[in-house]
C-alpha cells in the first residue's frame, strides 16, 4: 500500500520531524523509502531500498543531507519515490499512494501525444510517473491535480513539494486518509495519526474526499474544497492501520476490540482460550475474549529481534518459510486446548494452513478461526491490498470454483449472503482445506458497525464489489 508524511516548519530544519514522521508509516510498505526537502530554492532527494532493513536505519545517516524547513517522505510498497520533476510548471517532488486501473490506457494516450517515461522498474510505468504526467498537462499544479482526479480510475492521494510549500491532495473518493496536524512551530500532513503524538503534533482535521490544500509553516489554505462522497477503505481499520491511528474519528484499536466483541456475540461454540494472529489479529482477539469472558492467551508469539518487519517475498515457498520463522508456538499453552483465533482476514490461506498444522502437532484439541471481515472475493483495484495475480489465488474463490465447477466469472450472489446454504457450505469447505475445526466470518454489516460508519461511506469492493 504505502504511506506518506510531510512537514512545514518555521525553524530552519524540519528533517528530524520528517524522518520520524515518515518512519511511523513503516507498517504500510516494505519495498522503497524516500524523502525530499526544499532548501535555498532547490530540492534534495534521497531514495533507499528498505526490503531487508528498517527505513530509519537507512535514512538516519543521510539526515545531514536533508536539512531544510519543508519536506515530504514516503514508504512505498511499489516504486521509487519521491520523483523529482522539472516541467513548465516548475520543479517539484511528488509522492503518491494508490493504484490506477486504467494505467495502460493512460500510458497509451501519453505515447500518442509524444510523452515518454523513464522507467524506474523494468517494463513498468509507475503510478507516480503517470500522475506527474497528468499534473504537467494542467494550467498550473492545482489544475493538474484536478486532471488526475478526473482521469485516473482507481485512487490517488499525494503530496507535492515545491517552492517551500507542500500541496496535499486526498483521493477523490477519500479511499485513503490525509490528516493535518499542528504544533506551535510547524504544520504536518500524514496518513497515519500515530505519527503525531511523539512529535508533539495535534490533529487539526482530515482532508475531505478530493480536497486539495497548500501547507506552509504559517498555516493551511484550501485550494480545492472537498466533496461529500466518501468511500474510505474499510481495511484500514481491519488490517492496514496501526492501532494508535484514527481515521474519520474512529480509532483502529477501538474498532478491532468492537469487531471481536461482535464476533463473540454471534458465537455458538465453546472454547478454552482466545488468541489473535499477531499483530493485526490481536485487537480483534482481545475484544472477543473480553466479551465472551474467555481467557486471552498467546499460543504463538512473534519473534521481533530479527524479524521485525512485515516484508514477505513474492516466491510462495520463501514466503511460507518467512512466515513460519516469525511465529513461534508455545506448546504449554496449546496442548489439550480448544483454541479460537481471531485474524484480520484470510487471503490465500497457505500460511494459515501451516500454522493450523503446527497447532495440532503441538497437541491442540480444536482450532477455530474467526476472521474480522467477510470472505475476500475480489482483487482490490484501488490500493493493491492483495498481491495475488489472480482472484483464484483467494481461497474463497478457489472453493467457489470447485463448488460451481466454473473458474471464470463472478461468484454467485449466495457467496455474499451469510445466511444462505451456499455460504455455509463454502465456509465448511474452507475450514476443511485449511484443516480448521471451524471458520466463521464477520458479517459485512457487523464490520461497518464496528467501524462506526455506514456501509455507503466505506469501500467494501474486496467483499461485494461496492466501491
Amino acid at each position: 500500500m504505502g504511506g506518506f508524511f510531510g512537514v512545514a516548519s518555521a525553524t530552519a530544519d524540519g528533517s528530524s520531524d520528517l524522518l520520524y514522521g515518515t518512519d511511523y508509516h513503516s507498517h504500510l510498505g516494505t519495498m522503497r523509502g524516500g524523502m525530499a526537502v526544499w532548501q535555498d530554492g532547490r530540492i534534495t532527494r534521497i531514495i533507499h531500498d528498505i526490503t531487508n532493513a528498517p527505513f530509519r536505519t537507512k535514512f538516519e545517516p543521510e539526515q545531514p543531507r536533508l536539512r531544510g524547513p519543508v519536506g515530504i517522505g514516503v514508504i512505498s510498497d511499489t516504486d521509487d519515490q519521491p520523483l523529482s520533476i522539472r516541467s513548465r510548471l516548475g520543479h517539484y517532488a511528488l509522492v503518491t499512494v494508490g493504484a490506477a486501473r486504467n494505467a495502460a490506457e493512460l500510458q497509451r494516450d501519453a505515447f500518442q501525444r509524444g510523452v515518454h517515461f523513464a522507467e524506474s522498474r523494468a517494463e513498468e510505468v509507475t503510478l507516480t510517473e503517470l500522475v506527474a504526467m497528468m499534473i504537467n498537462q494542467g494550467t498550473d499544479l492545482v489544475d493538474g491535480i484536478r486532471l488526475v482526479h478526473e482521469r485516473l480510475e482507481g485512487s490517488c492521494s499525494l503530496l507535492l513539494l515545491t517552492d517551500g510549500t507542500i500541496v496535499a491532495a486526498r483521493d477523490r473518493w477519500g479511499r485513503t486518509p490525509v490528516i493535518l496536524g499542528r504544533r506551535e512551530d510547524a504544520w504536518a500532513v500524514t496518513m497515519e495519526t500515530c505519527a503525531f503524538p511523539n512529535l508533539d503534533f495535534e490533529v487539526v482535521r482530515e482532508l475531505g474526499p478530493g480536497e486539495v490544500v497548500r501547507v506552509t509553516p504559517q498555516g493551511v489554505e484550501t485550494l480545492v474544497p472537498p466533496s461529500e462522497t466518501l468511500r474510505i477503505c474499510a481495511f484500514l481499520w481491519v488490517y492496514y492501520g496501526y492501532p494508535a491511528s484514527t481515521y474519520e474519528g474512529r480509532n483502529v484499536e477501538d474498532m478491532r476490540n468492537r469487531s471481536g466483541a461482535i464476533l463473540a456475540r454471534r458465537e455458538t461454540i465453546e472454547v478454552d482460550e482466545v488468541a489473535g494472529i499477531p499483530d493485526s489479529g490481536v485487537g480483534h482477539g482481545l475484544g472477543y475474549a473480553a466479551e465472551a469472558g474467555i481467557p486471552y492467551r498467546r499460543p504463538f508469539v512473534k519473534y521481533t529481534p530479527t524479524w521485525p518487519r512485515s516484508f514477505m517475498p513474492q516466491d510462495p515457498n520463501e514466503r511460507s518459510r518467512v512466515a513460519r520463522m516469525k511465529l513461534i508456538p508455545i506448546a504449554d499453552l496449546i496442548r489439550n486446548q480448544r483454541i479460537l483465533f481471531c485474524e484480520d482476514s484470510i487471503v490465500r490461506g497457505t500460511q494459515l494452513r501451516d500454522t493450523v498444522r503446527r497447532l495440532f502437532r503441538a497437541g491442540a484439541r480444536e482450532v477455530h478461526m474467526r476472521p474480522a471481515c467477510p470472505p475476500l472475493l475480489f482483487g482490490c483495484p484501488f490500493l493493491n491490498f492483495s498481491r495475488s495475480r489472480s482472484e483464484l489465488d483467494l481461497i474463497a474463490r478457489r472453493v467457489i470454483a470447485h463448488m460451481t465447477g466454473q473458474a471464470a466469472g463472478d461468484p454467485p450472489s449466495e457467496a455474499m449472503e451469510p445466511d444462505s446454504a451456499f455460504f455455509e457450505e463454502m465456509c465448511r469447505r474452507i475450514a476443511a482445506e485449511l484443516e480448521l475445526t471451524s471458520v466463521r466470518y464477520q458479517r459485512i454489516e457487523d464490520m461497518a458497525t464496528a467501524i462506526g460508519l455506514p456501509l455507503g461511506r466505506l469501500c467494501t469492493y474486496c467483499w461485494n464489489r461496492c466501491g
